[in-house]
């Protein structure tokens, strides 16, 4: 079973947790609490677990300092944090530790379980790929490009990964020459709705092929790899090559250009990190690759960008107070416009902000969009809110960037609406089916409230509000659709035709149905069948 340890100064908080988790369904086992950072290291060296769940604020070892100490020991340690404060800055800080996810207090059940079943399946992923790993190793066939290809990988899924001449050797086997070393990392922007997955394939294939082709005659090393509609290289290369593989990566970023619009409406984004002189440091590196591509959003999409813009990120975090406070009424009364209108300050304001950085930008529209989805009716919102972070991913500009955010708001609020409707209207549909199934035996108003559960009173004035006729009336047009089609179709006797459509009174379903028709049964049947 997997191992958690919860962290939290406050005990009844660790008692909650406690008690929401349906440990045996997720196949989890608690393996310890801590009530401050420094038993939750303690707890961690000890026991070695899957899981870590934490406050962000804890007297002693604080949050961050927690997770910085617990991913050095372990990196492969997955980590929820909780916390009591809507904090922008710890938010960002923690994802650049690698925490799995962020929940605010107080805890939602469904939102905890959903949080550790997804780091859980994250985990085990993280072993059966350790054990793969470990058949790599021992097999006399093993592919060293294979290995490579997951050290690149691993370098850009993990900031925090820890490289020794060992580990290289040992998990990659590889062995590092002397020289400069940089993280170069591709993105291709493009319309997630309307680009085939397949074209992002063929994308990243020629991506990772025009990196190849470019730079091998001026790097020692060359290490690349592509997912998710990017592409990752890590080159090794001597000092004197440095303004040579800049040149190249210039020239291959132009081709993919030129070439992008074959492929489908994609542009292209290279972030080039500064040189260091160990391969140790390649994980901060990409890292620091990955923070420059969000300036495309603020300098421009399908250049070479090197240097990164500094913002306080102060601004940024006010700004989306300032939305969480605007939004919360339009957002509650299900206002479309409304909303949207206050995106489109969001978005005045944040363009006015001197030095705002691209990845304060798309922060603020992934947290700005996340204070959607997480009303307690959208069904599905850790996969939606995945799949907008997704899109908001590979999108290059600032303004489709707030487009994406009032499209996603103003389809989730009309859907919310609909729901509600839905919901509001599904007694008259319950009433509408009875009727269909019934039509044939004596129905009373009485008899239809009682087995959808309404009052007579209130479900009487309710259905001609939403239907625009009384009760009767829909039972009455009922029935007499059914007897004319039967009229028109079969030879039965009128007289077996009142009985089948519900009356027990000929004279009185004759007259029914001529005040319906203008025809008697028989003149109906002459003209019709």
């Amino acid at each position: 079973m997997l191992k958690v340890i919860i962290a939290d100064d406050e005990a009844r908080v660790c008692s909650l947790i406690r008690m929401l988790i349906d440990w045996d369904a997720l196949g989890m086992e608690l393996a310890g609490v801590a009530s401050n950072g420094f038993e939750a290291l303690e707890l961690i060296r000890a026991r070695q677990p899957d899981i870590l769940i934490t406050d962000i604020r804890m007297p002693g070892c604080h949050g961050l300092e927690l997770i910085e100490r617990a991913k050095a020991f372990d990196p492969q340690l997955e980590i929820a944090i909780i916390s009591g404060y809507a904090h922008f800055e710890y938010a960002q800080s923690a994802i650049r530790f690698g925490v799995g996810d962020y929940l605010l207090k107080p805890i939602n059940q469904q939102e905890l379980m959903g949080t550790l079943r997804k780091l859980g399946e994250r985990r085990l992923s993280r072993k059966r790929l350790g054990s793969e790993m470990e058949q790599l190793r021992i097999s006399s066939r093993e592919d060293k490009r294979q290995l490579h290809e997951r050290l690149m990988q691993d370098i850009m899924e993990n900031p925090s990964l820890t490289l020794t001449d060992d580990i290289l050797w040992d998990r990659y086997r590889f062995r590092a020459q002397e020289g400069l070393w940089q993280a170069a990392l591709l993105i291709m922007d493009y319309d997630a709705q309307d680009t085939a997955a397949a074209s992002v394939r063929i994308a990243e294939e020629k991506a990772a092929k025009a990196l190849a082709s470019e730079l091998s005659a001026v790097c020692h090393t060359l290490i690349t790899h592509a997912q998710d509609g990017s592409c990752g290289a890590l080159l090794g290369f001597a000092p004197a090559q440095e303004g040579e593989v800049r040149k190249r990566l210039r020239l291959c970023l132009n081709q993919l250009n030129v070439k992008g619009g074959l492929i489908g409406s994609m542009e292209f984004t290279m972030a080039l990190s500064g040189p260091v002189r160990a391969v140790q440091e390649a994980p901060a590196a990409c890292a620091q690759a990955q923070t420059l591509l969000y300036e495309r959003l603020t300098q421009g999409a399908g250049r070479l960008i090197e240097r990164e813009a500094y913002g306080s990120g102060v601004a940024s975090g006010t700004l989306l107070r300032r939305y969480r406070q605007a939004v919360g009424e339009p957002a509650e009364r299900l206002n479309p416009s409304a909303v949207a209108e206050i995106v489109e300050q969001l978005r005045t304001d944040a363009a006015g902000l001197p030095g705002l950085r691209g990845e304060e930008a798309y922060g603020l529209v992934m947290a700005a969009g996340r204070i959607l989805l997480q009303r307690p009716e959208i069904e599905n919102r850790e996969e939606k809110e995945r799949t907008f972070a997704a899109q908001l991913t590979h999108i290059g500009c600032m303004d489709t960037l707030f487009d994406a955010l009032t499209q996603m708001t103003v389809q989730e609020m009309n859907a919310i609406a609909e729901q509600q409707r839905s919901a509001q209207t599904r007694p008259i549909r319950m009433a509408c089916e009875y009727v269909q199934r019934h039509y044939s035996e004596p129905i009373t108003l009485e008899r239809v409230c009682r087995e959808i559960g309404f009052s007579v009173s209130y479900f009487s004035a309710f259905f001609k509000k939403e239907t625009g006729e009384s009760f009767v009336r829909y039972l009455t047009r009922i029935r007499m659709e059914h007897a004319k089609e039967l009229l028109a179709r079969t030879n039965l006797p009128v007289s077996q035709i009142c009985t089948q459509v519900g009356y027990n009174d000929l004279k009185h379903f004759n007259q029914t149905f001529r005040k319906e028709t203008d025809l008697s049964p028989g003149q109906y049947r002459k003209l019709y069948g």
